[in-house]
């Protein structure tokens, strides 16, 4: 009886630590995500493209999902927005499903 109770611990153990984990690489993933998505839409817009049209090309490859995105500025001087979204793939019931992350990128300081 003791050697299951003590398997009982160490499997319930085990679970939360994959689903700790599981929000954990969300989060890294999200907020890489986001970094990566606002410097191809700063780069695009450098080079004459659509800022957050890249930034969706981005997150799309990255699979993520872009909320919102925003360019402000001119050629010169500008800064790119973008809030992404990822899934978690550990789920738990009542927790959350997605992770929500900012980044900022572009020649100007904000």
């Amino acid at each position: 009886m003791l050697m299951i109770g003590v398997m009982i611990v160490v499997l319930t153990l085990g679970l939360m630590a994959m689903c700790v984990a599981g929000y954990l690489v969300a989060g890294h993933r999200a907020r890489s995500t986001a970094d990566l998505a606002a410097v191809s839409g700063a780069a695009g817009f450098a080079q004459g493209q659509d800022a957050c049209g890249a930034a969706r090309q981005n997150a799309l490859a990255n699979h993520a999902r872009v909320l919102t995105c925003d360019q402000v500025g001119d050629l010169v001087d500008f800064v790119v927005t973008v809030r992404i979204q990822v899934t978690v793939q550990t789920r738990v019931p009542g927790l959350p499903t997605s992770i929500e992350a900012v980044a900022h990128a572009g020649s100007g300081s904000q």
